[in-house]
């Protein structure tokens, strides 16, 4: 039966995937222009940002890929995520799609806020936003700028991986046990 639901199935390709990407950051580039400049304006900022930020997170790549089927992004460009059966995407799978991306993240934001909590107010203003960075992740625990060159391998892994298989699959979609496949476009 998996065999028949799976010919049946028409996946989304690299770049239908890659657009998807693009347009979900696009979708986020006024959110980030707030962030960078409440960040300019309180050195703390990142204390504060870090439960709200994860949350968002939470609300756009579980909530609604469980409900809709995949980000705006996805959506916008003809496509859903689903389970290898083809059937809807759950709870479960949404959650485990995000997982890794979301650990690594979240243990990046700690790192920038212990950084920042330990500098005072004089020499976080006085730096310039490129200065400051690299203050920030020189005085960060040891962990934060592997973790960092960690997501950075992840997201790229993804890309690579969906290039090397017929279903398009990320590495996420292995975890999760899905797929994500062209709206409207089975046999």
């Amino acid at each position: 039966m998996e065999n028949t639901v799976e010919n049946q199935l028409k996946y989304a390709g690299f770049w239908r995937r890659f657009g998807a990407h693009w347009i979900d950051i696009a979708i986020f580039l006024p959110l980030s222009a707030l962030v960078i400049y409440l960040e300019n304006q309180f050195r703390l900022f990142n204390l504060l940002w870090i439960i709200p930020g994860s949350v968002i997170g939470i609300i756009f790549h579980v909530y609604l890929v469980e409900r809709y089927g995949g980000t705006p992004g996805k959506l916008a460009m003809k496509t859903r995520i689903s389970m290898v059966d083809g059937s809807a995407v759950t709870r479960k799978a949404a959650i485990l799609r995000y997982s890794v991306l979301f650990s690594l993240s979240t243990l990046q934001g700690i790192g920038i806020v212990i950084s920042t909590a330990y500098m005072s107010n004089e020499i976080y203003h006085s730096l310039g936003f490129v200065e400051r960075g690299k203050v920030i992740m020189e005085q960060a625990p040891f962990w934060t700028q592997p973790v960092g060159i960690l997501i950075q391998v992840w997201i790229l892994s993804e890309f690579v991986t969906m290039l090397f298989n017929k279903r398009r699959r990320a590495i996420h979609d292995y975890i999760a046990g899905t797929v994500v496949v062209r709206t409207g476009a089975t046999v």
